[in-house]
């Protein structure tokens, strides 16, 4: 059975899962951005199989949302730090943090707050237009075609 090759749809969500779609990927990011950089580190926090973890660190330096850099040469050592694409990524990790405190959090609340550096309040993100600074939901767009869609023949 083939994979289903979604970084070749002419989507940008599509090709935003075919690069962190599987459920490893986040957490990694979480937990880099959270300051956790060594593969020891990672595997024990995430509880995943040594295997697992080195092929999803592969496929996100590979995609360039991580680098890895030695810190030790005898044993051979890395660390994984976000790149630029992957400190945007941790953006949309907010996103999802905002949606699963609200839908499943429950009774005992949010497992993590987050302080704006700016203001240096509790606070989540809240999306906005770009261009007017209003709130935006789905439900306050049109989708419409962009220049990287596909022609219909």
């Amino acid at each position: 059975m083939q994979r289903t090759q979604f970084g070749a749809m002419a989507c940008s969500i599509a090709r935003t899962l075919d690069v962190i779609g599987e459920p490893w990927s986040p957490l990694i990011l979480r937990d880099v951005y959270a300051g956790t950089h060594r593969f020891e580190q990672l595997q024990r926090g995430l509880g995943m199989s040594r295997k697992v973890l080195a092929e999803r660190l592969n496929w996100l330096v590979e995609q360039g949302v991580l680098a890895r850099r030695e810190y030790s040469a005898r044993p051979l050592r890395h660390e994984y730090l976000l790149t630029d694409k992957g400190r945007e990524l941790c953006d949309l990790l907010l996103v999802m943090v905002r949606w699963g405190d609200r839908w499943t959090a429950g009774e005992a609340g949010p497992p993590v707050h987050y302080r704006h550096h700016a203001c240096g309040k509790i606070s989540h993100v809240e999306l906005r237009c770009s261009q007017c600074e209003q709130p935006m939901r789905a439900t306050d767009i049109d989708l419409l075609p962009g220049p990287g869609a596909h022609s219909g023949s």
